[in-house]
Formats: structure tokens, sequence, C-alpha cells
């Protein structure tokens, strides 16, 4: 079927289905990774987002068996492709990548031209957009709601066995994180995002805060954990999101991007080094203000935004991009065991 996509200021493309027929609205974001859609949209980070792949080539690896996702489903709003291949070719594939979005129930649309797509949102920045067939919806920003509540666990969930506890709240967490943490010996306690770690009976050594959507600022109950964490000089290490609610939690601030930062090739220094790593991102809100007390940890080598602060004098610290990577480099893996160290 014929259907559109329809952006904000008015511009319309015309493009071929090979998702769910249902209108979808979100914003409209790229990402710039080779490989890892699988990965990609099941990253709860991009929670009401419409999904601009860069890359052309893409479904001609289908898609694998649901252990292999980053969460429980789908969570992109709709999919952007210059070119999709029906006839995947792998090992792993259990089906088509049109089969799949279909049974999600995720609108995805062939639009030849997504390189221009993606100057237009680089240049003027990322915008609301829709994707329409027969019948028109609104548009619909998921940045001005709370969309970690529509993503983070709903209870309390125990993993792992080892003499370290570290309880992760859980803003969207990608299911890599929990593997990282649970093949270096730890015991995990997953907890929802709004949830009081201190009710807990058990003793925990740490607090991670997770990766999750849209803006930090919404996440208020979060942040009022982390100050709590912080006050009681517990050792804390924020990912993604959990960064920037690390920085409010301690006095900083965020802002929202032009575009963001999303793909698997973004390149961050160590502040004070000369060591560049290659990571895997996935943000739209970044720290302008770092909190009294911590100094940058990592910049981003392309534009001199902030990757992660660390405390100079307490276990406190976080990163902006994903040590967990998957897909993506696995350059800063250490940032865990640097953390566990630490505690």
């Amino acid at each position: 079927m014929n259907a559109k996509l329809i952006l904000k200021d008015g511009e319309i493309f015309e493009g071929s289905s090979f998702g769910y027929e249902q209108p979808r609205s979100g914003e409209l974001v790229f990402s710039t990774g080779m490989v890892g859609y699988p990965e990609s949209l099941t990253d709860p980070s991009y929670e009401g987002q419409i999904l601009i792949s860069t890359y052309p080539i893409i479904g001609s690896y289908g898609v694998p068996d649901k252990k292999y996702w980053e969460s429980s489903r789908i969570h992109v709003s709709g999919l952007i492709v210059s070119q999709y291949v029906d006839t995947p070719s792998h090992f792993q594939s259990k089906m088509t990548l049109g089969e799949w979005l279909k049974k999600e129930k995720i609108p995805a649309l062939v639009i030849s031209d997504t390189r221009y797509l993606t100057q237009k949102l680089r240049d003027q920045g990322a915008q609301l957009a829709k994707i329409i067939f027969n019948k028109d919806i609104d548009f619909d920003d998921s940045n001005k709601k709370n969309s970690v509540a529509t993503v983070s666990t709903l209870r309390v969930s125990k993993e792992g066995k080892g003499i370290k506890t570290v309880v992760l709240i859980d803003c969207g967490v990608k299911k890599n994180i929990t593997r990282s943490l649970l093949t270096r010996g730890i015991k995990m306690i997953t907890v929802p995002w709004n949830f009081d770690v201190f009710s807990l009976k058990e003793k925990f050594d740490g607090v991670i805060v997770s990766n999750g959507p849209g803006d930090p600022k919404m996440v208020d109950v979060t942040i009022e954990t982390v100050k709590k964490v912080l006050a009681k000089k517990i050792p804390l290490l924020g990912i993604c999101l959990g960064n920037q609610i690390l920085a409010l939690a301690a006095g900083g601030d965020t802002y929202k991007m032009k575009f963001g930062h999303r793909g698997q090739n973004q390149p961050c220094v160590m502040v004070g080094t000369k060591h560049c790593y290659l990571t895997t991102q996935n943000h739209g809100f970044a720290i302008n203000e770092i909190p009294k007390g911590f100094s940058p940890w990592f910049i981003n080598a392309n534009d001199n935004t902030n990757e992660g602060i660390i405390h100079k004098k307490y276990p406190f610290m976080s990163v902006q991009f994903h040590p967990e990577a998957t897909p993506g480099p696995v350059d800063t893996g250490w940032v865990f065991d640097y953390f566990l160290k630490r505690i």
C-alpha cells in the first residue's frame, strides 16, 4: 500500500509499506548504525520515535530469536529505510523484518531518499512526524510525557550470585547491560524507576541507573532516589539517561540536543588523556552544566558535548554512551569493571 511520511513542517514523502498498516506519530530521528537493527528496534530508549536508518540495506539478515533482543518488544513508533530486503540470509534468522513488524504492529516505509531526510534533521534538528495510510492522525511528542514509566519493569527481580550486590534502577534497560553485569559475578536486584531502593530488605553495595527514553527531567522520582543515594555515599553508575539523571540529582542541568547521537561510531575522548573510544549511543538529551564536585569524564570528539561525569572524591560516575554496546564496539566494557572495583 502506498503511504506517506508527513513532517511537522509540512513536507510530505511518499513511500511503500512493508510493515503494519496503521498510522503512527512520533519524533523523527536517524541512526548511522550499519548493523544491529533488531537490537535498535527493541531498545527502550527509542520509545515514541520514528527511526530512519541511514544504512541502505535493512532486513538482509532477518530477525533472530527473542533471546537476542534488547527487550521483549519493538519500541520504535515506525521505521523508515531506503531499501528493504525481504529475502534474509543468516543462520539465526527466524523471520523476515517485515513479518516481525506486522506481528508487532509497527508501520515501516521504504522511502528512497533517506539521505535527504537525514541531512534535513541534521541541519534543522529532529522534529515531529507521522506515518499515515488512509486515516490521518495528530502529531505526538513523546518528550512531553514520562516515557520511562511506559518501559520500566513493574516488579522487583533478583538474578546472579556474588559477593557484591548491585541495585539496577530500570528506566528502560537494555538486556545486554544486565548480561554484562551478571557475567562479572555479582548479585543484581532490578527495580522499577519509581521504586524506593531503601525499602529493600537486602543490603546493597552499589546502584546503577540505566538508559531510557525521553527527557530526563520527567523522571522526577528517580532523580529524588539518586539524591538519597548520593547523600549516603553509595557508589553509583549512570548509563545514558542515567548520566543525565545523575547530573540533575547532583545539581547540574541538561538540555535537548539538535538531533542527538544515534549509532555505533561516536568517538569519545577520556578527559586528560589521548585515549579515544568508539562508542554506541542513542540519546537526544545531554548534560550542559556539570554539577559541583564532579569533573567531565568523557567528551565527544565530534561536537565536544559531554559524554560522562565522575566525582572528584566519591565513587559516583556516569557515561552518556553504552559500555555494553550490542550492537557496536566493545571498547568501553571496562567501565563496568572500573565501577565494580570502586565499590
